[in-house]
C-alpha cells in the first residue's frame, strides 16, 4: 500500500507536470490576445483535465478526491465559459467583417472625393495655405498661373515681400497673423509685382487654419484692381488727413454748400474749440466773413486762391497765407502764419542792405557768387579794383566769365596752364573750408584772394590788395636795420625798458655815457641791477626816478627831462619818454661842451645886458642935460634973428640961420633918444583917438615943405582910396609921416617927386612913401632898422641913424608893421600898415 501510494503520488505528480507543460505549450504556441485568446487557453485547459480523466480511469478503481472534483468543477466552468466566448467571437467575426466591407466602401469613397479635390486644387487657378491648428508648418496645396508673378517653390512663396508689392505684402501679413491669433476672417485683393491681383480669403475652424489664393477672371480683375486703388486711396486719405491734422497750420474741408466739414487740431485751437468735433458742431470759422466771401468769389473764376489774409488768433491779429483749392466735391484749404515769417523777412533785408551798405564802404574788394557761380553781389572796391563796367557785372556774369574778360582784359597773369589754373580756383565752390590764394598782377599789385564757401551753396570772393602792406613791411624792416644802425652810431646813449624793468634795446653810447660794460647793458638786463652800477657814477642820482618811470603804474605817463652831472664833471641830459605796450624809453646826451658854452653866454649877456642899461641911463641923462643949453641956444637965435638987438649983416644973418638950423636938428636927436629911451623903458603911452588922415598927412608935409623946395622936390600925395579917419596917436603918426618924408627928402635927386599915398586895406590903412633915389644894397637893407647907423649912401645929409628905428618903434606900438622895398638904382619904398583900431598900447621891438 505504501509503495502503490507512493507510485500514485509519484504518478500523480508526473502527470501534473504534463498538465502544466501542456498548457504552458497551448499559451507559448497561441498568443492570441482578446477574447479568442482566452477561449483557447480555455480549450487547452480542458484537453489537459480530459486526458487526466481518461488516465485516471484508465489506471482503475481510483477513489476521487475533493480536489479532483474542484478540477472537474473548474474545468465545466471553462469549457462553458469557452463555448460563450466561441459564439461571441463568431459573432463578432461576422459584424467586423461587415464593418470592414463598410470602411472599404468609404474609403473609396474619399480616395475619390480626394481625387477630385486634387484636381480641383491643381487646375491652377488657386493656391491654399493650411495650418493645423498649434502647428507652425503649414502644408501649400495647389498653384498659381505663371502671369501672376507667384513664384512655385515653397520658400519663394512665403517670403510675400520678394512677389508683391510692399503694401500688399504688409497687408497681407497683418491679415494672416489676425487670423492666426484672433480668428479673425477676410478677404481682400493684393497686387503683384508684376501688376496682377490676386484674391486672398482667410477663414479659420476648429482644427485648420486656411488661407486661399485665387487667380481671377478679366472682371474680377478689373474689380479687383478698382479695390486695390480704393484700398490705396483710402489709405492715402487716411495718411493724409493724418498728416494735416498734424501740422500745426489750420487745415479745413467744406462741402459744395460751404459747409465745414473736416479740421485739423491746429484750426480747432485756433477758434478756442475743444478740438475738432467740438468746431464742427459749434461751426466756428477761422476766417472772417468777407474773407471767406472773398474766397468763394475767386472759386466761382479758377479753383486755386492764394494770398495773404489777416485774422485773430488767441487775442492777436496775424497774417496767413491762405490757399485754398476747389473741386467739383466741395474745398480744401490751409493757413500758413506768416506773421513771423514777414518780421523776420523784413528784418532780413534790413540787415541784407545794411550788411550790403557796410560792405561797399569797404576798401577791401567783395564779391559774392551763388551755388551757379552767378555774381549776386559786389562792392564798389571790387569795381574799382577791376576797372569793369558795371553794367556787366549788373548783368550777373558766371565766375569763368568774369576769369576770362578779366585775363582777356590782360588784368590778370598768363599762366602756364590757364584750365587747370581756373579749375583749381573754381574747385572752391565744393570746398569745405576758406582757401587762400596770391595773385601777383600785371600792374605789380599783389593780392591775397579769399575764397569763403557759403553754407548754402555759392563762394564768397575777398581781393585784399597788399601792395601797399608789403611794400610797408619791406620799408619796415629796411627802417628797422637803418634804426639799428643809426642808434649803433648815434652819440646819444638811447635805452628802452619793457613794462618788466628790462632792458629790451639799447646802444652803445649808453653804456659809453655811463661807463658800462657791453654786456652790463645788454637786452634782458634789469633797471635795478643798472642802478646799482650806475649810481655812485652822479653827483645827484637820478636813477631812483629812472626804476620808478620803468616798473611803476603811474596813472598818467608823462614825458619827463632833467639834467645830472657826473662825479668826472660831466653833464648828461635825459629824457623819458613812455612808450606803447607799457614800455619806456630813456636818452641821454652829453651837453658838457654846450652847458659850458651856455654859461660863458650867459654870463655874457648878463655883462651885456648891465651895458645896455648903462647905455641908456648914459643916453637919458645926456638927453636931459643937453636939451636945456639947445632951449636956450635956440631961444637966443630966434632973438637974434628977429633984429630986437639991432641990425644983422648979411652974413650974422647966415650964421644966425645955421644956429638955428642946427640946433633944431641937434633937439629932434635929443628927442628921438628920448622917445626910443621911453620905448625901451616899456612908459611910453599912446594917446589913442579919432585922427584925419587928411590933417595929419597936409600936418607933415608942412614940416618938410622948406627942405623940399630947398632941392626942387615935389611931393605927390594921394588919398583917394584912404579912409577919412582912424583911431591912432596923432602926434606920433605925423612924427613917423615926418621922419619917413625926411628920409625921402634926403635921398631923392633933384627935380623928383616923393610919392605919399594912403589907402584903406581889409584889416587896416596903409600908408606907402616912394623916392628915386639910389636905393639900398641888400647888404645894408638888413641892418636899416637898427640904431644908431648912420649911412650917408649917396644922401644929402647924414644923420644919427635913428629915424626908421623911430618909425618901427611908433608903428609896432600902434599894433602895425613896416615893410621895406628897395633895389640899387631903382628907388625904395617904405610901407607902414596901421590897423583901424588898436586894442592898447604894445611894446615896441628893440
Amino acid at each position: 500500500m505504501p509503495s502503490l501510494t507512493g507510485r500514485r503520488a509519484d504518478k500523480a505528480g508526473g502527470d501534473d507536470d504534463s498538465r502544466r507543460l501542456r498548457a504552458r505549450a497551448v499559451w507559448g504556441a497561441a498568443p492570441v490576445a482578446g477574447p479568442a485568446g482566452a477561449a483557447l487557453a480555455a480549450l487547452g485547459i480542458a484537453e489537459a483535465s480530459a486526458g487526466e480523466a481518461v488516465t485516471g480511469t484508465l489506471l482503475g478503481n481510483i477513489s476521487v478526491g475533493t480536489a479532483e472534483v474542484i478540477q472537474f468543477a473548474m474545468f465545466a466552468g471553462v469549457m462553458g465559459a469557452a463555448l460563450l466566448s466561441a459564439i461571441w467571437l463568431i459573432r463578432e467575426r461576422a459584424r467586423t467583417a461587415a464593418q470592414n466591407l463598410a470602411l472599404r466602401a468609404r474609403v473609396a469613397e474619399l480616395g475619390a472625393a480626394l481625387q477630385r479635390s486634387d484636381a480641383l486644387l491643381n487646375l491652377r487657378d488657386q493656391r491654399v495655405v493650411s495650418w493645423t491648428n498649434g502647428a507652425d508648418k503649414p502644408d501649400l496645396v495647389g498653384t498659381l498661373p505663371p502671369g501672376t508673378g507667384a513664384p512655385e517653390e515653397r520658400g519663394a512663396f512665403f517670403a510675400f515681400g520678394r512677389w508683391m508689392v510692399p503694401q500688399s505684402a504688409a497687408a497681407l501679413e497683418r491679415a494672416i497673423a489676425q487670423l492666426r491669433e484672433e480668428a479673425l476672417g477676410f478677404d481682400i485683393v493684393v497686387e503683384t509685382q508684376s501688376g496682377s491681383p490676386l484674391e486672398v480669403q482667410g477663414r479659420r475652424s476648429a482644427a485648420f487654419t486656411i488661407v486661399r489664393f485665387l487667380s481671377l477672371t478679366e472682371t474680377e480683375r478689373r474689380f479687383a484692381r478698382l479695390r486695390l486703388e480704393h484700398q490705396r486711396l483710402l489709405a492715402q486719405h487716411e495718411a493724409v488727413l493724418g498728416l494735416v491734422d498734424a501740422l500745426a497750420m489750420p487745415a479745413w474741408l467744406r462741402a459744395p454748400d460751404g459747409r465745414l466739414q473736416w479740421v485739423n487740431t491746429a484750426f480747432a485751437k485756433s477758434v478756442d474749440a475743444r478740438d475738432s468735433a467740438a468746431a464742427l458742431e459749434s461751426g466756428r470759422e477761422f476766417l472772417g466773413t468777407q474773407a471767406r466771401d472773398a474766397i468763394a468769389r475767386h472759386h466761382s473764376d479758377k479753383p486755386v486762391y492764394e494770398d495773404s489774409l489777416s485774422t485773430v488768433v488767441g487775442g492777436d491779429r496775424k497774417v496767413f497765407r491762405v490757399t485754398s483749392f476747389a473741386g467739383e466735391g466741395g474745398s480744401a484749404g490751409i493757413a500758413l502764419d506768416v506773421s513771423e515769417a514777414d518780421a523776420i523777412r523784413a528784418d532780413f533785408e534790413s540787415m541784407v542792405r545794411s550788411h550790403a551798405d557796410t560792405l561797399d564802404q569797404l576798401t577791401t574788394a567783395v564779391a559774392i557768387f551763388d551755388a551757379d557761380q552767378k555774381l549776386r553781389f559786389f562792392n564798389q572796391a571790387f569795381q574799382k579794383l577791376w576797372s569793369l563796367d558795371t553794367g556787366f557785372l549788373d548783368s550777373a556774369p558766371d565766375n569763368t566769365l568774369l576769369l576770362d574778360r578779366l585775363r582777356s582784359e590782360g588784368k590778370l597773369a598768363e599762366q602756364p596752364e590757364w584750365r587747370r589754373w581756373k579749375e583749381n580756383l573754381l574747385a572752391s565752390y565744393r570746398a569745405l573750408e576758406p582757401k587762400d590764394h596770391w595773385w601777383h598782377l600785371p600792374d605789380g599789385r599783389t593780392l591775397r584772394v579769399i575764397a569763403n564757401p557759403q553754407p548754402r551753396g555759392g563762394v564768397t570772393w575777398i581781393f585784399e590788395n597788399l601792395t601797399e602792406k608789403i611794400d610797408l613791411e619791406s620799408k619796415y624792416n629796411t627802417a628797422v636795420r637803418v634804426q639799428g644802425e643809426t642808434l649803433d652810431n648815434l652819440a646819444e646813449g638811447v635805452a628802452v625798458f619793457g613794462p618788466d624793468g628790462r632792458i629790451r634795446l639799447s646802444n652803445p653810447a649808453f653804456a659809453t655815457l655811463w661807463n658800462l660794460e657791453p654786456q652790463q647793458a645788454a637786452a634782458g638786463t634789469h633797471i635795478g641791477a643798472i642802478r646799482k652800477l650806475c649810481e655812485g657814477r652822479a653827483a645827484e642820482s637820478p636813477w631812483g626816478e629812472f626804476v620808478a618811470a620803468a616798473t611803476g603804474f603811474d596813472d598818467e605817463r608823462r614825458d619827463r627831462h632833467g639834467q645830472t652831472e657826473l662825479v668826472d664833471g660831466s653833464i648828461l641830459r635825459y629824457a623819458i619818454l613812455p612808450l606803447p605796450n607799457g614800455q619806456v624809453m630813456f636818452t641821454f646826451v652829453d651837453v658838457t661842451d654846450s652847458v659850458n658854452v651856455e654859461r660863458a653866454l650867459t654870463d655874457k649877456n648878463e655883462a651885456l645886458e648891465k651895458a645896455d642899461r648903462i647905455k641908456n641911463d648914459f643916453l637919458q641923462h645926456v638927453s636931459y642935460e643937453l636939451r636945456s643949453p639947445l632951449t636956450n641956444i635956440i631961444g637966443f637965435t630966434d632973438l637974434l634973428a628977429l633984429g630986437g638987438t639991432g641990425p644983422l649983416t648979411p652974413k650974422q644973418r647966415e650964421y644966425v640961420d645955421h644956429i638955428g638950423s642946427s640946433s633944431s636938428v641937434l633937439l629932434t636927436i635929443v628927442n628921438d633918444i628920448l622917445d626910443l629911451a621911453t620905448v625901451d623903458a616899456g612908459v611910453m603911452e599912446l594917446d589913442i583917438a579919432e585922427v584925419e588922415i587928411a590933417h595929419a598927412v597936409n600936418a607933415a608935409a608942412d614940416l618938410v615943405s622948406e627942405r623940399f623946395k630947398e632941392h626942387g622936390i615935389d611931393l605927390s600925395i594921394d588919398l583917394d582910396a584912404a579912409p577919412v579917419s582912424f583911431h591912432a596917436d596923432e602926434n606920433r603918426l605925423r612924427q613917423i609921416l615926418f621922419n619917413l618924408l625926411s628920409n625921402a627928402a634926403n635921398y631923392a635927386p633933384a627935380n623928383s617927386t616923393v610919392d605919399l599915398e594912403c589907402k584903406a586895406m581889409a584889416d587896416g590903412v596903409e600908408f606907402r612913401v616912394h623916392d628915386n633915389g639910389p636905393g639900398i644894397s641888400p647888404e645894408v637893407l638888413d641892418t636899416i632898422f637898427k640904431r644908431f647907423e648912420p649911412r650917408s649912401n649917396g644922401g644929402r645929409r647924414r644923420g644919427a641913424g635913428l629915424g626908421l628905428s623911430i618909425v618901427k618903434s611908433f608903428v609896432e606900438l600902434h599894433g602895425g608893421s613896416v615893410e621895406l622895398i628897395s633895389n640899387k638904382d631903382s628907388g625904395t619904398t617904405v610901407i607902414c600898415r596901421f590897423p583901424l583900431s588898436p586894442e592898447g598900447v604894445r611894446a615896441a621891438a628893440e
